[in-house]
């Protein structure tokens, strides 16, 4: 009888590669395979889908089966695959990140996701995690890595549809179950600050400010806020279709030069 690989699962995040929660995922998710993480070496937040282009990229080995990239979180992605790994992975992980990413402008800045979705164009069943703070500001760093390892063991024996990367969010516990959402949308209004530098020359921070909420009964940011951990199917095709009916195109056609 011909002895079945041992499952590898590839974790990353966009906080870097010593994030404590990261290094609980790797711990918890042991038991299911061989775990290697290839993150960056520091904070890459808010960096999309971004690949390092014009500089090289340098690649640190922290101890066996754990590196850190001086890149992005999608970088890391490529480096894994190309220069890493001993084969593609079975599953890969991006997370957790500590704080939501919720809704269309979150999941479109998000490097967490962007990781997740860099292993769906890849070919790899993949799946980003964040996680909510309870009132008092802490992460609910265990629990949160108990639901991902769940979730990652009924994944390395079912799979995911070709195309579609998993968003999950989770909640602090208690939690009520579990919903199948869609993208609600947070609506950014960030404040600019601007600062004066010693020699007197103007410099700016963009903040986070206080998004505002807003979706239907199945909507992720509904989801979490009432206590559910919430899984949204995400697929990279961006068409809108609505807009592709033949009254919409004559309006824009008018305006188009002829040849």
């Amino acid at each position: 009888m011909t002895k079945t690989a041992e499952p590898l699962i590839l974790l990353c995040n966009d906080d870097g590669v010593h994030r404590e929660s990261l290094q609980i995922l790797f711990r918890r998710l042991r038991p299911l395979g061989r775990t290697a993480v290839v993150a960056p070496d520091r904070e890459k937040s808010a960096s999309s889908l971004a690949l390092t282009l014009r500089q090289p990229l340098r690649l640190h080995r922290i101890k066996p089966w754990m590196w850190a990239v001086e890149g992005t979180p999608a970088d890391c992605i490529y480096l894994a695959l190309q220069k890493i790994l001993p084969r593609r992975p079975d599953l890969l992980i991006s997370g957790i990140n500590p704080g939501p990413n919720l809704g269309c402008q979150d999941v479109h800045y998000s490097g967490t996701v962007a990781a997740a979705l860099q292993g769906t164009f890849l070919g790899i069943p993949s799946l980003a995690v964040s996680m909510i703070a309870d009132a008092a500001g802490r992460f609910p760093q265990e629990f949160a890595a108990g639901v991902v390892r769940d979730l990652a063991r009924s994944l390395l024996a079912s799979g995911l549809p070709d195309g579609v990367t998993l968003n999950v969010n989770i909640p602090p516990p208690p939690v009520r179950g579990v919903r199948l959402t869609e993208l609600g949308r947070k609506f950014y209004n960030p404040e600019v600050i601007e600062k004066e530098d010693p020699r007197g020359l103007a410099y700016y921070w963009i903040g986070t400010g206080r998004p505002t909420r807003h979706g239907g009964k199945t909507a992720d940011v509904l989801a979490v806020d009432r206590g559910y951990i919430s899984i949204t199917p995400l697929q990279a095709d961006l068409t809108c279709r609505t807009a592709i009916g033949r009254s919409t195109l004559a309006v824009w056609k008018r305006n188009l030069p002829r040849a």
